[in-house]
């Protein structure tokens, strides 16, 4: 990691100790540890898969120059490359896996984002899950909102000040946020619930709003945001049968994606 990042990382991880609180200065030096010993692995074995390739080449020369013949010796080339491409097939397989390691979310997040909302959402377990891999937080909706309603719980509010603490730092501001709602697959029923949200799609929209609408109440600019919902449409667990809902299903999702501007 460069010197510039490393004092963004520090000073972004500093900016969120009144919201957040701070990542452990422990956690802090476990995570550029695990990069570096990482990054010293794949070093090692990118230099034997090199070895190794220089090896196999000289083998298979060995053997070519052996075609036509037959004996123990050329069985015993033959199995000694077998055995060097087997070789050769797992470092590759492993370097792979530590470089996915490494930079995983990398791709969508830089690591220092990574950190902050994998914290926060390992301060909040009940509520809400931080997929790295796609940067994305998955909120629960029934401990969000009460049955439906689109009000945020006041049990939530403190989870999403938090969430928009980190997303105000210099960093994260080179990134906006999609607010999605969902629902299960049960009809809204009460009347003066059904005068507010007809349909599922209303609620799971009007839902995404209301997050949106606390988030820019903790300063998030408003261009940095958009709103939608799918209802019922995007399950992501089986419902029960005759429109028996399903509390997975339930949720708003908000994914953390580089800015448009």
């Amino acid at each position: 990691m460069s010197t510039g990042r490393m004092l963004a990382w520090v000073t972004m991880a500093a900016a969120v100790m009144g919201t957040t609180g701070c990542i452990s200065q422990a956690k802090y030096d476990d995570l550029k540890a695990q990069n570096r010993i990482q990054q010293e692995r794949i070093g090692q074995l990118e230099s034997q898969l090199s070895e190794c390739n220089q090896t196999l080449d000289q083998k298979n020369k060995e053997l070519q120059s052996l075609l036509g013949k037959s004996g123990a010796d050329l069985q015993a080339k033959s199995a000694y490359i077998a055995a060097l491409e087997a070789d050769l097939e797992q470092k590759k397989d492993l370097i792979a896996k530590l470089r996915e390691q490494l930079l995983q979310g990398g791709a969508v997040l830089p690591m220092e984002m990574n950190v902050l909302l994998k914290d926060f959402a390992d301060k909040n377990p009940d509520l809400v899950s931080f997929d790295e891999a796609t940067g994305s937080l998955k909120f629960k909706s029934d401990l969000l909102f009460n049955a439906g309603s689109d009000e945020v719980a006041a049990s939530a509010t403190d989870a999403l000040k938090a969430l928009a603490g980190i997303m105000n730092n210099p960093e994260a501001k080179q990134f906006d946020m999609a607010i999605v709602g969902h629902t299960d697959d049960l009809r809204i029923s009460r009347a003066e619930t059904k005068q507010k949200h007809p349909t599922n799609w209303h609620l799971s929209v009007h839902r995404a709003i209301s997050v949106l609408n606390l988030l820019a109440q903790n300063q998030i600019a408003e261009e940095r945001m958009c709103a939608k919902g799918y209802g019922e449409f995007r399950p992501i667990a089986p419902n029960k049968p005759n429109k028996g809902g399903n509390a997975a299903n339930r949720r708003v999702e908000i994914f953390i994606v580089p800015s448009a501007r």
